[in-house]
């Protein structure tokens, strides 16, 4: 199961931590989702998802506020010791909002870390989750090339040494942007989403054979890199066989899987003389465009069909 700790998350978002006493190094966040704990402040805890991040905004903050001193206590006593000895791994204050320093003992006495943000309960909370959905999104590594053509993102696969990374340098060359090189981290973040990111380790970087590495944020400037990008198409680089069939007209799509997910896939022929950034500039202007609703290839057969019924 991936995780993210929590550090990161007061790290990434600039949260203050109001228990520093409490070490965040151990506590590991599991689920891409986050709750707003009023229901088990009013004391219903059916169905509690307390291994999410809790959130207090307006809302708990103020229902909590009404209550007497004794029972404000023994909610948060009751929220804080639920499930013991699992325990929620840490409440966030929105809004600036302060819980007063009885309920900042009790959570240090059960080992609650208590955040506190600046934004707006809404705003933190819709970012918050799209950056979990990211970290914790399955994953896997494939071998391969990224490039952002046009907005689109491009994955560029083939045997080593057929071109990839000779290719993706040219679209850089030519004003796009490249994710990574080598190496490519797949994300499933929905049902018809995947993002590629490069390893830490290799970011920016292009391996290119008889030269070596090269950085290419130095090199083009930070114009020419992007961190993550949506794979919106495959192109599958492979030798000319003379004796294989390619496609030529394009009237049906292949698509080969990641993660359960289907991605478009191109077969494209290597051989000398072919300019295979132009090549996949086009397939991502084209790929596009039958996005928008314009297919050439149903175009033609339209023609072809009107034609052959005017000369009947």
């Amino acid at each position: 199961m991936r995780a993210v700790g929590l550090g990161e998350v007061v790290e990434k978002w600039g949260l203050t931590n109001l228990t520093p006493d409490i070490d965040l190094s151990d506590i590991q966040l599991t689920h891409a989702e986050v709750n707003r704990p009023a229901l088990q402040l009013a004391g219903f805890y059916e169905y509690f998802d307390f291994e999410r991040i809790q959130l207090i905004g307006n809302v708990e903050f103020f229902y909590i506020q009404q209550l007497e001193k004794h029972m404000r206590l023994e909610r948060f006593e009751q929220l804080f010791s639920y499930s013991h000895p699992d325990k929620i791994p840490g409440l966030v204050y929105c809004r600036g909002l302060l819980p007063c320093e009885e309920l900042l003992e009790m959570a240090n006495k059960h080992r609650v870390p208590i955040l506190m943000t600046e934004r707006s309960t809404t705003d933190f909370m819709g970012e918050l989750l799209r950056w979990l959905k990211v970290k914790l999104a399955p994953m896997i590594r494939i071998h391969g090339v990224l490039v952002d053509v046009f907005g689109e993102g491009v994955l560029i696969v083939g045997e080593s040494g057929i071109g990839k990374s000779e290719a993706a340098l040219e679209l850089i060359k030519r004003g796009h942007r490249l994710v990574t090189d080598d190496a490519v981290d797949i994300r499933k973040v929905s049902e018809d989403t995947l993002v590629g990111s490069a390893p830490e380790m290799i970011k920016h970087f292009v391996e290119l054979r008889g030269i070596g590495i090269i950085d290419v944020k130095m090199l083009y400037g930070v114009g020419s890199v992007k961190d993550t990008q949506t794979i919106d198409m495959v192109i599958k680089l492979e030798e000319w066989d003379k004796t294989k069939e390619y496609d030529r007209l394009g009237m049906q799509d292949n698509y080969i899987e990641y993660l359960d997910n289907k991605v478009v896939c191109y077969e494209l022929p290597v051989r000398p003389g072919r300019n295979l950034a132009v090549i996949v500039e086009t397939a991502a202007m084209n790929h596009r465009q039958k996005k928008m609703g314009y297919n050439a290839a149903e175009e033609l057969h339209h023609r072809f069909q009107e034609n052959m019924n005017s000369g009947n």
